[in-house]
């Protein structure tokens, strides 16, 4: 265990305090055992590194990653009754999903050590609630979403700026776009924040970054969902032509008759493919509020998880409307419920009615609608219930 305290250690060292993901000031630590879930490369080993070095103390604290020879010939279990025996308080665990009978373990890990408490970080498709060890009445889960507009900017500017609720938006947005603009000019750090600013890895190489981009949408594909799904080679490789054909004209209203014939996979494997791919945070799948969802209902459409992967995967389809749907559809996934509409684009909440459009759209598409909305590209400043589409990347 020695050598672990002195690569974490050591890996303190290059942490920074410049810019924290918004998850961090939403933790409750007073849980025993908390689970942070996410898409790759959105940021989670730096946010437990950053936990650790700034908001807990390191005397007591141990970071390491699953995947680390440690545990070619040690179990999870014997590290937690070492760190514990030597005074341990918290033990921060990354990529779960990358270490046999996790689930098992870290149960028992619960159990045995009341006086520790576990954060651990997995993929986003990992299910941990229906994981061989039901951790459902232990673990608070947590997910990090992509970087919203408003962190885009605090990394690409250095300027802290404020969140705001979605009913604070609803109500206030003239003033709150009005006091916004004292700092920034939005439209053109929003056209950036479209094609590059989903992953905070583009501050490390712009030019770089659909590679890097298309690296990782490789990684999640051949890795991490093979080592969660244990899907054959065959199958892995349909995922990617799945996820191409729904690139090339989403949002995508998908004929799974016609799909499952191009793509060569059944109905049920096909649609549990597309559940597959929306967990792992590449696609979204989108239902009207009228009816149930089962495991395998097909979806009303489509959308990639956010417009860099449009602009990545789909550069012949780049089309301004979809860009915006996929952009406001993302700032709202997770955080709040999205269906869609029966008159327009959205149902945020199954009640406030949402319109996108860019600056010549007008309110024909909502009028007689009660809390109706138009999200408006190209716009600073809103008025009435026209809202700049903008200012919904304020939300955390």
């Amino acid at each position: 265990m020695e050598d672990l305290q002195l690569e974490f250690q050591q890996k303190l060292l290059g942490v920074s305090k410049d810019f924290e993901r918004y998850l961090l000031q939403n933790l409750d630590l007073n849980n025993r055992l908390i689970a942070i879930k996410g898409a790759r490369g959105a940021g989670k080993t730096t946010l437990l590194l950053q936990l650790a070095k700034f908001h807990l103390p390191t005397n007591s604290s141990l970071y390491v990653s699953l995947d680390h020879i440690y545990f070619y010939d040690k179990t999870l279990f014997e590290l937690a009754k070492t760190f514990e025996l030597f005074g341990g308080k918290f033990l921060l665990l990354d990529e779960v999903h990358k270490y046999p009978n996790w689930s098992r373990e870290i149960k028992l890990i619960y159990d045995t050590f009341p006086n520790l408490k576990v954060i651990f970080t997995s993929s986003s498709l990992l299910q941990i609630y229906k994981s061989e060890s039901d951790l459902s009445r232990r673990a608070v889960s947590y997910h990090l979403k992509e970087l919203s507009f408003r962190e885009f900017i605090e990394l690409e500017t250095k300027q802290k700026l404020p969140f705001y609720s979605f009913e604070d938006i609803l109500n206030n947005h003239q003033s709150i776009s009005n006091e916004l603009l004292q700092s920034i000019k939005p439209l053109a750090l929003f056209d950036k924040y479209l094609k590059i600013g989903a992953y905070p890895y583009f501050i490390e190489n712009e030019d770089a970054y659909s590679q890097k981009l298309l690296n990782t949408i490789n990684l999640v594909i051949e890795t991490d969902i093979n080592a969660i799904e244990d899907m054959s080679f065959d199958t892995l490789v349909r995922l990617k032509k799945l996820l191409i054909a729904v690139a090339s004209s989403a949002p995508f209203t998908p004929n799974i008759s016609k799909l499952s014939e191009k793509i060569g996979l059944t109905r049920n494997s096909l649609v549990h493919a597309i559940k597959v791919l929306c967990r792992a945070n590449l696609m979204i799948e989108l239902y009207k509020n009228t009816k149930g969802i089962g495991v395998l209902t097909k979806p009303e459409k489509l959308y990639l998880h956010n417009t860099n992967l449009m602009y990545t995967l789909a550069k012949v389809n780049t089309n301004v409307g979809n860009i915006r749907e996929t952009f406001f559809l993302n700032q709202f996934t997770d955080v709040h419920q999205v269906h869609l509409s029966q008159q327009a684009d959205f149902l945020i909440n199954q009640k406030y009615t949402f319109e996108i459009g860019g600056k010549s759209k007008t309110r024909k598409q909502i009028s007689g609608v009660s809390d109706a909305y138009i999200a408006k590209d190209g716009i600073e400043i809103g008025f009435g219930n026209v809202i700049p589409i903008w200012l919904f990347g304020f939300m955390y």
